[in-house]
């Protein structure tokens, strides 16, 4: 139970109803007091009727005695004087609250005008016409009991005066039975109705939330069988539509790409690393083991040789795997390029091939890592000594906010078609070239991933002089 209603499908259908039936519920609020209202203003309008009917009466001078009023179920009536006494009621009236007396019969003479002996009024005192008030009057509730029958009433109330001065107030009810029944039954309406519209949209979410995950899970079971399977070259199903599962495809399957290349790459790396090791040490080991039995054999130099180059080997190696773990230089280190091209060409004079300064800015800033940078310049340096034919330039110049450092050397250049391979790890395109003298193929790999780190490029094209030129650009400043 517990893992059922722990899946997306059963907290959607949940969750959406709720919402609707808190909506319906607010909103079924919302009708039986709306409908409650019009029902009870109807019922007032109703009382201020029949009030005003029997007022009307009352002001053209009949006697409370002979006031026609309404039968006692439909409007109970009272008619009250100011001094509190019950001047004329309905006949079957029995008890009533909400009126201001609870009085249900006249009593004595006190429910007649004054009349003469011979029954007349007194034309001399007596007005020509009594009068009913304009105001609406007070509406309010109360009840009243009916041939034994008590119900709730809205009780209206109007002022007369009858021709003789004596201002009374009517009391008219109107039952409000009919109201309570509609809202009754408006509310046992939506009682009953609710449960099978929540059930139906609980049963509608959960199939549509089935249907737009029926992707996500065979992403999710393609993912399990490339876990198990560890092979990264398949792919997870693209759905045909545009939303959030067709994007998460998508992006799943780049992440799978980049995951399959990054992998090859890294058995690539330590195939060739492997490869490039064994060389050196086993030179190294066999030259040892000949010293050990014949001392008088040993190669010392060349003992010394492969060392250093299984030194310098183990540093690239070293710092290539810094790199693809993210190493970033440092933030707040400058490095003045122009000094330390100066450095680095002051280490390597000599030689065959010439190495000179040409056209170089000072000072020329950048931030970065001074042992990095200088190993890219160091990396560019070698490279070009060992392909120039007579000569190696380096230049320093900004461009456009960059701080451009050219190598160029007059050699045979580079293929255009193998201007980017050049960059990937242990490629040397002269293979027929000794190991010793064309070194192990990372110096470009690693001059590169430098670059970037540092968040500009390395590129190479042809120089003026015919061989290749390598270009760093790096954010100046």
């Amino acid at each position: 139970m517990r893992r059922v209603f722990g899946t997306v499908r059963a907290r959607a259908a949940l969750g959406a109803t709720a919402v609707v039936a808190a909506a319906l519920i607010a909103a079924g609020v919302a009708v039986l007091m709306v409908l409650s209202g019009n029902l009870r203003d109807q019922a007032d309008l109703q009382s201020q009727v029949a009030a005003r009917e029997v007022a009307g009466q009352v002001a053209t001078g009949a006697p409370y005695g002979r006031l026609d009023l309404p039968d006692g179920d439909e409007h109970p009536v009272q008619v009250v004087s100011e001094d509190g006494a019950l001047r004329a009621a309905s006949e079957d009236l029995q008890a009533v609250t909400g009126t201001g007396t609870a009085d249900v019969k006249p009593g004595g003479a006190a429910s007649r005008p004054p009349e003469d002996d011979d029954g007349d009024e007194d034309e001399e005192d007596a007005p020509h016409s009594g009068e009913v008030s304009s105001d609406e009057g007070e509406t309010r509730g109360g009840t009243a009991t009916v041939e034994g029958e008590k119900q709730e009433y809205r009780f209206a109330s109007v002022e007369a005066t009858t021709p003789r001065g004596e201002t009374v107030t009517v009391h008219a009810g109107s039952p409000l039975a009919t109201e309570q029944g509609a809202v009754g039954e408006v509310r046992m309406a939506m009682l009953i109705g609710l449960p099978p519209l929540l059930l139906v949209v609980a049963g509608v979410t959960w199939l549509v939330t089935r249907r737009a995950l029926r992707p996500v899970e065979g992403i999710r079971g393609e993912m399990a069988a490339i876990t198990a399977s560890t092979d990264l070259s398949r792919r997870v199903p693209e759905p045909d539509s545009r939303d959030e599962v067709a994007r998460l495809a998508r992006t799943t399957n780049e992440t799978l790409a980049a995951l399959e290349t990054s992998v090859e790459r890294q058995r690539r790396f330590v195939a060739d690393a492997s490869h490039e090791l064994r060389s050196p040490i086993a030179s190294l080991r066999t030259q040892l083991e000949v010293g050990v039995a014949h001392p008088e054999l040993l190669d010392v130099e060349g003992a010394v040789e492969d060392t250093v180059r299984l030194q310098q080997l183990a540093a690239d190696l070293l710092l290539l795997a810094r790199l693809d773990a993210g190493e970033r230089p440092r933030e707040g280190g400058t490095v003045e390029l122009a000094a330390l091209v100066r450095e680095e060409l002051a280490q390597r004079a000599g030689g065959p091939v010439r190495l000179r300064a040409e056209a170089v800015e000072s000072p020329l800033d950048v931030a970065g890592s001074r042992s990095q940078l200088a190993r890219v310049l160091g990396n560019l340096l070698d490279n070009g000594r060992r392909h120039a034919a007579t000569e190696v330039t380096v230049s320093l110049r900004t461009e456009g906010g960059w701080a451009v450092l050219g190598v160029a050397d007059d050699g045979s250049g580079v293929p255009e078609e193998q201007r980017e391979r050049i960059f990937e790890r242990f490629v040397r395109l002269d293979d027929a070239r000794s190991r010793d003298d064309g070194g192990a193929g990372l110096g470009l790999a690693i001059a590169r991933d430098v670059a970037e780190r540092h968040g500009g490029t390395l590129t190479v094209r042809r120089s003026a002089a015919g061989g290749a030129l390598f270009e760093l650009r790096l954010p100046a400043g």
